[in-house]
């Protein structure tokens, strides 16, 4: 659902105290933008507090429940059926949040926690990579006459470590 301004709503039941009706209102949710090869660990959170504000996060770490044999058939019907409806919004509501290239690859993942560690375990692992590439290339900067130097640059710890690593023998590296 979208409200006037554009933006998703998830729709919120309220008690009205003068009635015993319940009355519907409209929470907005900010969808973060489409994941696109990088900074995997920000969207990461942004999708995970979405999933969380729709009720969805925990579908990204269970199986399908398995019910004791005892349970009625009609009951662990509707509760596999429930799982499944709630799953499938759920990896449709991550695989949204990927760029179209994205999507194409993972849309063939059957469960929320089968993408999710498909994408953790690919792109977790390359965003390392890269702040290391970024790292090598500030270290390689070289001052010169024609180029403006900007003074006061802060540089974070993660940075301050990885620009040290990047200096150390090759030896070390392989360790």
């Amino acid at each position: 659902m979208t409200n006037n301004n554009g933006n998703q709503t998830v729709p919120m039941v309220t008690a009205n105290a003068s009635t015993s009706r319940t009355t519907p209102t409209l929470v907005p949710v900010g969808k973060p933008e489409k994941f696109s090869w990088i900074n995997f660990k920000r969207w990461k959170q942004k999708i995970f507090f979405c999933l969380t504000t729709l009720s969805l996060q925990k579908f990204i770490k269970e199986d399908v429940p398995i019910l004791p044999d005892e349970t009625p058939e009609n009951e662990r019907f509707l509760v596999t059926e429930s799982w499944k409806h709630s799953d499938f919004l759920c990896k449709n509501y991550i695989l949204s949040g990927l760029e179209d290239d994205l999507y194409n690859v993972y849309s063939n993942m059957e469960t929320s926690k089968q993408l999710w560690i498909a994408l953790e375990r690919k792109y977790k692992t390359e965003d390392a990579g890269l702040k290391k590439f970024v790292a090598a290339k500030f270290l390689d900067y070289k001052i010169v006459d024609s180029k403006i130097f900007i003074e006061g640059l802060v540089i974070n710890e993660a940075f301050q470590v990885a620009s040290m690593i990047e200096k150390l023998p090759p030896l070390w590296k392989n360790l």
